[in-house]
Formats: structure tokens, sequence, C-alpha cells
């Protein structure tokens, strides 16, 4: 698996991820949480933000199924999720457990050689 292209704006969640914390950015103006991290905030337009940290607990929003390897080496299948936090955005990840909407999830860490990965798993 390969690390993620980190840039300016993304550099903080990524550093987070290797200390196993995660963060998302947070409006100074209006106080909305967001994920990506941007250099303002898309509701008020407000530049910058500080970085809030948030356990990623949420639900299933959406998923997708992998069953065919596209990329050598790739364990198949796997499942890739849509998570709403409860924090409030949305963050994208490899899912642990059988999928179902609305299904409650917690999120974990994966250590890489190089970088950290974000996960959830179906809590019951």
């Amino acid at each position: 698996m390969s690390s993620p292209r980190v840039d300016v704006d993304s550099e903080s969640f990524w550093a987070a991820l290797r200390d196993h914390r995660i963060v998302l950015q947070q409006c100074q103006a209006c106080a909305k949480k967001r994920f990506p991290p941007m250099p303002s905030c898309p509701w008020c337009g407000t530049p910058g933000g500080v970085d809030v940290e948030t356990d990623a607990s949420g639900r299933v929003y959406s998923w997708v199924t992998v069953h065919r390897q596209l990329t050598v080496p790739r364990e198949v299948p796997y499942t890739v999720a849509t998570v709403q936090l409860d924090d409030g955005p949305r963050l994208l990840g490899r899912l642990d457990g059988h999928a179902s909407v609305d299904a409650p999830v917690e999120s974990f860490f994966v250590d890489h050689d190089d970088w950290t990965e974000l996960r959830f798993r179906v809590v019951s």
C-alpha cells in the first residue's frame, strides 16, 4: 500500500494519525468542523481554521465492497465506507465488519512503514 500524498492543508491530519489522534479543522468564526482540511471555511469564507481532536465515531453513510484486485498486492474483498461523524463531517476509510447503512462505527489505526491509516469497525 502506498503512502498518501501530503500537502500543506492535510499535513496536520496525517501527523496526528501518526500519533494515533484524529483532528478535524474547525472554523474560528462559525465553529463548523470540516474535512478535508482546506485554506478557508466553505460555509462562511473565513480563512484558516484550528485543529480539534475527535474520536471519529459515527455511522455508515455509504460503502462499496471491492471484489477485484486492482493493484498488487491487495487483499480482496475489502470495504471502503463513507462515515458520517458524530462531530459533523464525513470521512472515508476502510471498514472492518458487515456494512449496512446507519451502522455505528468506531475508528482505529493501522501503522504502515511510513504512514498511519485511519480505519473503521462496526460496533454492536
